[in-house]
């Protein structure tokens, strides 16, 4: 590797550590060069994310952003990248520090996404856009700086477009030249939107309160919140089927640790929210012994879904 090559890595990191917790935790275990496509996938997921986020801007701003972010993904232009960054930040888009400094990096984390394999930059430009565009169309729905969600089935439509699809691109980059996995792809695609869906809903259930204070309802009124809570619990149980199959193929150890953590995560924080209430978090040590008892299951060979 290069200096060039070792300080690009390092910036990517640095970016990734500032913007997630979780994925800074699990996406360093996978095996290249999955691990800095995922890397930066995630960064561009998550510029997408800020915008639709930014709900202090007017939708039409956010709109007329999402809409920026696409064509630069599609034909990407340097100094057209450079201007959006620069205004972007201008207009105070993200509050949180870390998001500022990823925005500011757009076309940093843009040129490292187009000096991809020429197989991982087709499907990680095809999902993110996907994304974009759906929420786009999420954002196109505020009614007087508030989104609000009505049923399950709007709720599901929301986890796909931010969620679901972000599971189908994984899958495509697990099993980008493993021969191993080919047998196991169309198992893992059928599972792979339903694991970006259980992961979103408790998301969704651990932040309720604090997205509906910034005027983001996804939790239906309509709906009784133990629903919500079954559909994750039933999402979670694809989402083991989706692990044990990677693990029985004999997939890279790192993909299974990758998939492996944020659901067992996911499991602990179902359950401090179903027992403690909305904004319950599962605290760092736990997080920690999460990963250590993980680990030692995949030392030992053991199934660890």
């Amino acid at each position: 590797m290069t200096l060039e090559e070792r300080n690009s890595t390092r910036r990517l990191e640095d970016l990734l550590e500032k913007t997630s917790r979780t994925f800074a935790l699990s996406i360093p275990v996978l095996p290249e060069p999955t691990r800095r496509e995922v890397t930066i996938a995630y960064l561009l997921f998550r510029i997408a994310d800020t915008f639709e986020d930014a709900a202090h801007w007017s939708p039409e701003a956010r709109i007329a952003a999402l809409d920026d972010f696409e064509a630069l993904l599609s034909r990407y232009d340097r100094t057209r990248a450079e201007a959006l960054a620069k205004d972007w930040v201008g207009r105070d888009v993200a509050r949180h520090a870390g998001y500022r400094e990823l925005m500011a990096e757009t076309p940093f984390v843009l040129e490292a996404f187009l000096a991809l394999s020429p197989g991982a930059v087709p499907p990680i430009r095809e999902h993110v856009i996907r994304s974009a565009r759906g929420m786009a169309s999420i954002v196109a729905r505020t009614r007087s700086g508030e989104l609000t969600l009505h049923s399950i089935r709007e709720l599901q439509e929301y986890c796909y477009l931010v969620a679901g699809i972000v599971g189908e691109m994984l899958t495509e980059l697990f099993v980008l030249d493993r021969a191993p996995l080919v047998g196991i792809a169309a198992f893992l695609r059928e599972r792979a939107a339903t694991f970006g869906e259980a992961l979103q809903l408790v998301n969704i259930l651990k932040d309720s309160a604090g997205d509906a204070e910034e005027g983001r309802r996804y939790l239906p009124e309509e709906v009784p919140v133990r629903e919500v809570f079954a559909l994750a619990r039933r999402d979670l149980g694809v989402a083991g089927d989706y692990i044990r199959a990677l693990q029985t193929a004999g997939a890279p150890r790192g993909i299974v640790e990758f998939t492996a953590l944020p659901v067992r995560l996911a499991w602990a924080a179902l359950e401090r929210v179903e027992s403690r209430g909305p904004g319950a978090k599962v605290s760092r040590p736990e997080v920690f012994l999460i990963a250590q008892k993980l680990k030692r299951a995949l030392d030992r060979n053991e199934p660890v879904a």
